[in-house]
């Protein structure tokens, strides 16, 4: 709830209390940001939080009131104005009066689920194996093996979709935008959206109703790929098919087995195989998600010339994939300025390099309206971006595989940002920096094929994410040449 005005009291009360902002947030399970803001006046916290941040303070409820402000208990809960709008498509969509979405979402805040566990990627993976068994003679989930780590996830794939070494350019991908015919509808249960909205709200998760591409049409082959896509709104695949990654999880926290007939909406909207390849008949929203290496010299600390390969976990902020590891960048695939134009994969991954790791937050669609014609307008590049542009053979952006994903249905391009000349990283590694959609950032050589072979197994993975390092790591053997000695990355799928 905007109130703006900084709470010299309330971080007093959390220092005497011994807390800092990391400490107190994992207590009372929010995101760090979110007690900054809380401090710095931004925001208060919601109603359900006061008894549990009062005793967490040592304070009474109302030596707490006076310490945020003698009106904050009394006002509402007001999310994000970025929810407004969200608000008003369930609405619609349930034929309810304008405002009741908004009151459904105040009623359930107090008993908000958003502390579910997070079950293993595994657990997640073999689930839906089980749900969707048996596999088609054609499409598999993908599985992989480096050195002795197998990995079976839930990107369902074929041979022809992997491997794919599409360079991302207007020769290597071609796009069609569908801007009219009839749109697929959407099964939304009003329950669990209102819950979902409850849960974001408490969190603060963004969530904006921006325009999203779903893709009609997808033909992946070696050296080039063919989509066809037309628009879709956040709002109806957020509490649509994403609400089937929440039942999913939920279903498996009670301990129970992932079979047809026992989740209501997997059943509905996605009951099999057939299903999930039907692009054209439901809502197929997803995204671009790359494993970037960045060359580096040799040094004589670091040691020899490698690549070092960027993994980042997720914030406690975005939708979906909540603290997992992942690929960066990772985005949905939608359009910025120009819904044509913005349709190839490549021009989403151009983007997202600019936002998630050069700090461009006026390419955050989550961050409401543009204002510019042209964002991406080479005068209006950050110098990483401007340096990489200026000569080729400094980037190199290829697409390395396509699947669906089985927790929601999702696309998923998998791709490989190589940055070769190795001037970049004394240059500008300082200026690499994620975004607020990642709580941390980690690096990893190339040349050190244990720690990457371990990481491999790391069940703290999305599976979208796993799918595309590994992915990455087999196309960056072919050309990464002495700069890589890692295990090979082996299919078996």
């Amino acid at each position: 709830m905007p109130v703006g005005r900084r709470r010299d009291g309330l971080i007093s009360a959390r220092k005497v209390a011994g807390f800092t902002q990391e400490r107190l947030a994992d207590v009372l399970h929010v995101d760090r940001s979110t007690v900054a803001r809380w401090e710095a006046g931004d925001f208060v916290p919601l109603p359900y939080l006061w008894p549990k941040l009062a005793n967490v303070l040592g304070r009474s409820r109302d030596e707490l009131q006076a310490l945020i402000g003698p009106s904050a208990v009394t006002r509402e809960i007001d999310p994000d104005d970025s929810f407004e709008p969200v608000f008003t498509w369930l609405d619609r969509h349930a034929g309810w009066p304008l405002g009741r979405a908004r009151e459904q979402v105040y009623a359930s805040a107090a008993i908000s689920t958003r502390d579910r566990p997070n079950p293993p990627r595994s657990v997640i993976a073999d689930a839906l194996g089980d749900y969707y068994a048996p596999p088609t003679s054609d499409h598999r989930p993908y599985t992989a093996r480096c050195g002795r780590t197998e990995v079976i996830t839930s990107v369902l794939t074929r041979p022809a979709w992997l491997d794919l070494a599409c360079s991302l350019t207007a020769t290597g991908e071609q796009a069609a935008l569908e801007s009219s015919g009839a749109r697929p509808s959407v099964a939304v249960d009003e329950r669990a959206a209102v819950q979902r909205l409850a849960d974001a709200a408490a969190s603060g998760i963004r969530i904006a109703d921006v325009p999203l591409y779903r893709l009609i049409e997808v033909d992946p082959r070696r050296g080039a790929v063919r989509t066809k896509v037309g628009i879709a709104s956040f709002a109806e695949y957020a509490l649509s098919v994403d609400l089937l990654e929440r039942e999913l999880i939920e279903h498996l926290a009670g301990g129970r087995t992932a079979r047809p007939g026992h989740m209501p909406l997997r059943d509905r909207q996605l009951p099999d195989v057939a299903a999930v390849l039907d692009l054209p008949g439901r809502l197929c929203a997803g995204g671009v998600l790359a494993l970037t290496a960045i060359a580096r010299p040799a040094d004589p600390f670091s040691g020899d010339a490698d690549f070092v390969l960027l993994v980042q976990k997720r914030s406690a902020q975005v939708v979906n994939t909540v603290n997992r590891l992942s690929v960066i960048p990772k985005s949905f695939h939608g359009p910025l300025a120009d819904r044509r134009a913005d349709a190839r994969i490549g021009v989403t991954l151009r983007r997202e390099l600019e936002e998630e790791l050069f700090g461009r937050t006026d390419v955050d669609r989550s961050a409401g309206d543009l204002r510019v014609a042209d964002p991406m307008h080479p005068t209006r590049l950050s110098a990483p971006m401007r340096w990489l542009t200026e000569r080729p053979g400094r980037l190199r952006m290829e697409c390395t595989g396509f699947g669906l994903n089985l927790v929601s249905g999702n696309y998923e391009f998998a791709s490989l940002v190589v940055i070769e000349d190795e001037e970049f990283w004394p240059r500008f590694g300082g200026d690499v920096e994620a975004n607020w959609e990642a709580a941390g950032l980690q690096q990893y050589s190339t040349l050190d094929g244990d720690l990457v072979t371990e990481l491999i197994g790391d069940e703290n993975w999305s599976n979208e994410g796993l799918f595309a390092f590994l992915q990455g790591l087999r196309r960056l053997a072919e050309i990464g040449g002495d700069r890589v000695n890692i295990p090979a990355v082996e299919l078996r799928c």
